[in-house]
């Protein structure tokens, strides 16, 4: 009877459109057959990955334009030729064999004494990736590839291991892109001790994830974004394991764990068909494991040459090592004698990735509080912690170390709190320490605020008295900026001469060529008054972007030759790095570094990316922009004014570290100079000054405006232009708002409000309105915004109306601003020489 279903069942599957995600009874695939999930989302099959000419059978992404793998069956064993047979034994398993014949058996799902009924099983890969051998009547599932991964985490695999069957579940990467086979790096969770992910180089632990804290992995600083992911972790006396599902099934996603041991998150997009990555793990030397020995920890932040400190109550084993940077000896207890005579207590350190668990206690019985009476009446008690926080009880269950502590570290936004036991003389020094420390900082604040108001007050003097000034004697004629305009005195041939001389890379031509094949359409990444933007690979496997100065332009050579000359002169991380250039010919290129994630603009103008920035990530961007621009103003050799920030001219790496680019319509000012003009205004609206879009006055003020425009389209994910509404400009909306005490509804809503605090959002707020406010002397200039942008509160000034709404500008007697502001709209202003540009990153 049984048998009869199954036949009608498989006769409606053929007749509705066919089973080809199936492998039947006695159906076989020969190398060269796929099958294909029901969505078209995974195919299984025979692949060749990368140059190499061997056979494995797996599973991978059906669609993609570069096949990508998520499971190999026999990774360990491929086969030589393309004769290989996939089919079922007699015993009901799947097995890969090298030939028809059967005789050498490559791979089997070997689950014999689990099937009862080895004639009715089939296999089949679902639209998850998962490849599943089941009984298609009843559904019972026999085997899956998800509780065998090989490199790759799925949305809705587990990792992690089940304590019935001892069957463990953990990532392991490929040998090389060339060869699938077992690598050196495992992803694994920790039986031992509270649970907790490890990656280990072969039998050396490499890199620690921490434990589970209910909302994030300890070792893994960015919180996951609820609105995409739904993360659950299971620690119960049948299994310990965690798995992820996605929210929305357009996104698709996969966590890889490299050749390199590199665990990086990817997501597909769709538009650009590739792949991007995300923050990877490791990161930074405070990642990896134990590297400031026991019971050292890191701190990337520390304000010493040396970013690791001995925890509380220790010091250096070996002071001579730690003097040399060699803290692997790690520290050792001050005074070992005096921490169990009833006197001592416990030092709170925040913000830390608590020390390994493997050998920790736990009870997640007790709350915190009785967690430290349990570790105080315990002479081994060195410290202890909360082991898991729910979202709305707090701290819950008691985590005790009883030895040397390893690998902990700080972090400055994220973490829990660690309890380290000191004696009472310890205990009064660190008090002592917190509280001379709250006294410094306060100081020093205070300082800086007087300095900085004084600062104001008398650049608001001189500004007031220029101005009045200029309107008595300020003439077009007779006005000469001193600003030096490399662009127009700079030649080509000193262009080449630099090169030889090793201060700027020449490139040839046939170089860019070939790295750009022949400059294709399918390397193109964008185009604007200039000219094109290309992605390259050099031989030596670097990527590049090369933008290319259109021939016939009409603009761009002054420009061409002006950001050649400016940037090769600067160095900072959030300036985007010029890698040479090319004069060949009727050729003029200028090389930079290939920035993979595009730019800003791509980001937060479109729905589906912008969900991808929490507010961790554009309070970086944020702060990221304003230190460039800081240097730009003033820290660098030249005072450089950018004249064209806006979101597609800031670029994001692989870590969303924003770089500022498109310096073609820099000016540098000479001496103390901070303002210039022009009768050529360039730029773009909606990011320009009002003084320089209606007289063509340009200064350090006006890039600030435009980062203040910056800061708002961060918040509200909406254009400055063409917003609509009944305001002409996202400036109108958000002051409209502001005055209305309605200011968080213009915060993006794609971003989880969990993400955020709210008071910070508002700062942010407050300070992009102060930024784009209409009189130039009532703006804050870089180095206030960046202080105001700390991490430290501080009193902000009230804004005032933002330029260009919807009434004339009238300014007051005494020279300051008024509530008046700018005609926008039909009867508003026009500038003839604005450029408005559709770029992409590059």
């Amino acid at each position: 009877m049984k048998i009869f279903f199954i036949i009608i069942f498989f006769l409606l599957r053929s007749c509705v459109g066919g089973a080809n995600d199936t492998i039947m009874r006695r159906q076989s695939l020969r190398d060269g057959d796929v099958i294909v999930s029901e969505g078209k989302r995974f195919a299984f099959g025979y692949f060749s990955p990368g140059n190499s000419k061997l056979r494995y059978v797996g599973v991978w992404y059906a669609q993609m334009n570069k096949q990508t793998v998520v499971w190999v069956a026999n990774r360990d064993h491929p086969i030589n030729d393309t004769s290989g047979h996939i089919k079922f034994n007699s015993g009901g398993n799947l097995c890969v064999y090298a030939s028809a014949n059967e005789t050498e058996l490559i791979w089997s799902t070997n689950v014999s004494d689990r099937i009862l009924e080895p004639s009715l099983v089939v296999a089949r890969v679902s639209d998850s990736g998962n490849l599943v051998l089941l009984d298609p009547v009843t559904g019972r599932v026999f085997w899956e590839s998800f509780d065998h991964p090989t490199d790759t985490f799925l949305p809705f695999m587990r990792l992690g291991f089940t304590r019935k069957d001892g069957l463990d579940r953990f990532l392991t990467s490929w040998r090389s892109p060339d060869d699938p086979g077992s690598g050196n790096y495992t992803l694994r969770l920790e039986r031992r001790g509270f649970p907790q992910t490890m990656m280990y180089n072969g039998l050396t632990p490499l890199w620690r994830g921490g434990t589970w804290t209910g909302q994030r992995w300890s070792g893994v600083p960015e919180k996951t974004l609820k609105s995409i992911f739904n993360i659950s972790f299971v620690n119960n006396q049948d299994e310990v394991s965690n798995t992820y599902g996605v929210l929305d099934a357009s996104v698709v996603t996969r966590l890889v764990l490299s050749e390199a041991g590199i665990l990086q998150r990817f997501t597909w997009n769709g538009r650009e068909k590739r792949w991007i990555g995300l923050r990877p793990n490791p990161q930074e030397q405070c990642d990896d494991y134990a590297y400031c020995g026991p019971n050292g920890y890191c701190d990337p932040l520390s304000r010493d040459t040396f970013e690791c400190i001995c925890l509380p109550g220790y010091k250096p084993k070996a002071p001579g090592d730690w003097k040399l940077r060699d803290p692997s000896g790690g520290c050792t207890r001050r005074d070992t004698t005096s921490v169990c005579r009833g006197r001592e207590g416990f030092v709170k350190l925040k913000r830390v990735k608590i020390p390994n668990t493997s050998a920790a206690s736990v009870d997640m019985n007790v709350t915190l509080k009785e967690c430290e009476v349990t570790c105080l009446r315990n002479c081994s008690c060195v410290a202890y912690a909360s082991a898991y926080y729910e979202s709305e009880g707090g701290p819950r269950g008691c985590l005790t170390w009883h030895g040397d502590m390893l690998d902990t570290r700080t972090y400055s936004s994220s973490g829990q709190d660690l309890f380290v036991r000191v004696d009472k003389a310890e205990l009064e020094r660190w008090n002592r320490n917190g509280s001379s420390r709250k006294r410094r900082l306060f100081l020093i604040l205070i300082s800086l605020i007087l300095a900085v108001m004084l600062l104001m007050v008398i650049f608001l003097c001189f500004v007031r008295k220029r101005q009045k000034s200029k309107r008595h004697k300020r003439s077009s004629k007779t006005f000469a900026p001193s600003y030096i305009d490399f662009g127009e005195s700079l030649r080509f041939e000193e262009l080449q001469d630099k090169a030889r001389n090793r201060e700027l890379p020449l490139f040839e031509l046939t170089t860019i060529a070939a790295a750009t094949d022949e400059f294709s359409f399918q390397n193109k990444l964008g185009e604007g008054g200039f000219g094109s933007v290309y992605k390259g690979v050099l031989e030596n496997g670097m990527e590049i972007a090369v933008k290319r100065l259109s021939k016939n332009s009409g603009q761009g050579v002054v420009e061409f030759k002006n950001e050649v000359k400016l940037i090769s002169k600067l160095q900072h991380r959030n300036l985007v790095r010029i890698l040479g250039c090319c004069v060949e010919l009727d050729e003029k290129m200028v090389i930079y570094e290939y920035l993979p994630n595009k730019s800003l603009d791509y980001f937060i103008f479109h729905e589906e990316q912008r969900a991808m920035l929490d507010w961790p990530t554009r309070i970086d961007i944020i702060r990221g922009i304003a230190r460039g621009i800081l240097y730009l103003h003033h820290d660098s050799r030249l005072r450089i004014i950018h004249r064209d920030l806006k979101a597609s001219n800031i670029l994001l790496d692989n870590e969303m570290i924003p770089k500022i680019a498109d310096f073609g319509m820099a000016r540098i000012f000479g001496g103390n100079q901070i303002e210039g003009s022009t009768n050529r205004v360039v730029g773009t609206y909606g990011y320009m000054s009002p003084e320089y879009a209606m007289d063509g006055q340009f200064s350090i003020k006006s890039d600030v405006y435009s980062f203040g425009v910056l800061i708002l389209e961060i918040i509200t994910g909406k254009k400055n232009s063409g917003f609509k509404d009944k305001f002409s400009n996202l400036f109108g909306h958000v002051w409209d708002r502001w005055e209305k005490g309605e200011v968080t509804e213009i915060i993006d809503k794609s971003m989880d409000a969990e993400t955020y605090d709210e008071s910070e959002v508002m700062k942010c707020i407050h300070i992009g309105l102060l930024c784009v406010q209409e009189i130039v002397s009532d703006r804050p200039d870089m180095p206030t915004v960046v202080l105001m942008l700390g991490h430290n509160a501080i009193d902000l000034p009230s804004p005032k109306h933002p330029a260009f709404m919807t009434r004339k500008r009238r300014e007051s007697n005494d020279g300051g601003s008024s509530s008046g502001v700018w005609l926008s709209g039909e009867n508003g202003i026009s500038v003839n020489d604005v450029t408005l540009t559709s770029v992409y990153g590059r």
